[in-house]
């Protein structure tokens, strides 16, 4: 649905986004990730056509961001600070959109109620849009970008401002449309981002990092697979079969503790190993006792600092 081609965007002589390419299948929620100033919102602006690239170019659904005015038919935007009229209520604002999109007068009205009801905004049609909470104002920006019923949404920090039971509400919204739309969407919460996003990509002074699921960049980032296990029985000789068994094995942390209890936090290099399972064949094979064994896991935070050189 979106495939962005070495897209470019210079401000004088400094880069906000260098070479980027990437692509977002149709019915996918891709999550950008960046710290400040790494060119997600310059990124938005030019899949929008509201800022030309100075050099590659995307394809919206096949059609060049030269062609802007049929891509904006395509594409519905909110930008981090929802624009809106504030003295107007919430259906005279979506009346006002709609005609600017074109929606014909005969459909206007069914489209805004459709929308009013994805959105969850029945209750405050006709309340003037400055005496809604900012939850509500987000949830009349994303109406109003979805009014046109666009088959690709793009969010740029869609949940900034609000508290959490309104970040909950906006998220399950996201989630719902993903089901029928593709979905691009910045976002500086990393746990919403993990659980919105089928996958996500983290850029940086404007370059491409990494790109996959949460699983995919954990797998890039982390280089290898830890394993953390509590032992009881002989640790010295299940090291010793494990050791003879997979190569490479490094004991990152050895503890002993009470009642001839040992802990253990276990290295290898290749995260594709099987090294779980051949520590408990090692624990089997020298007659000890497995009491608890997990693989640690590199949490999206971890993999955004290495990545980003720990920027905020």
């Amino acid at each position: 649905m979106i495939k962005a081609e070495h897209l470019t965007r210079l401000y004088g002589e400094q880069f906000a986004v260098n070479d980027l390419s990437f692509a977002v299948k149709r019915g996918e929620v891709m999550g950008l990730l960046g710290p400040n100033g790494a060119g997600k919102s310059t990124t938005m602006k030019m899949l929008t056509c509201f800022l030309p690239p100075s050099s590659g170019d995307a394809r919206i659904d096949g059609l060049s961001l030269a062609d802007a005015m049929k891509v904006r038919r395509l594409v519905g935007y909110l930008p981090e600070h929802a624009p809106s009229y504030h003295d107007l209520d919430v259906e005279a604002y979506l009346q006002f959109t709609g005609k600017v999109h074109g929606i014909p007068k005969a459909t206007l009205h069914d489209k805004i109620r459709e929308m009013a009801s994805a959105c969850g905004l029945e209750q405050v049609m006709f309340r003037r849009i400055e005496e809604l909470s900012k939850g509500y104002r987000q949830r009349v920006g994303l109406a109003a970008s979805m009014l046109h019923d666009p088959q690709c949404l793009i969010l740029d920090e869609p949940t900034t401002g609000l508290d959490p039971n309104q970040i909950i509400e906006i998220r399950h919204l996201i989630r719902r449309l993903g089901e029928q739309k593709t979905v691009l969407l910045s976002s500086h919460i990393l746990p919403e981002v993990e659980a919105v996003c089928d996958r996500m990509m983290i850029i940086d002074q404007g370059k491409l990092q990494a790109l996959g699921t949460a699983q995919e960049l954990a797998k890039q980032a982390q280089g290898g697979i830890t394993v953390l296990a509590s032992i009881k029985g002989d640790v010295a000789k299940v090291l010793t079969h494990l050791k003879a068994e997979l190569s490479d094995v490094e004991v990152i942390q050895q503890k002993p503790q009470e009642a001839g209890l040992t802990t253990l936090e276990i290295y290898h290099p290749d995260p594709d190993c099987n090294l779980a399972e051949q520590l408990f064949l090692a624990v089997v094979a020298k007659e000890a006792v497995l009491l608890e064994m997990q693989r640690e896991q590199t949490s999206l935070e971890d993999i955004f600092r290495q990545l980003t050189g720990g920027k905020a």
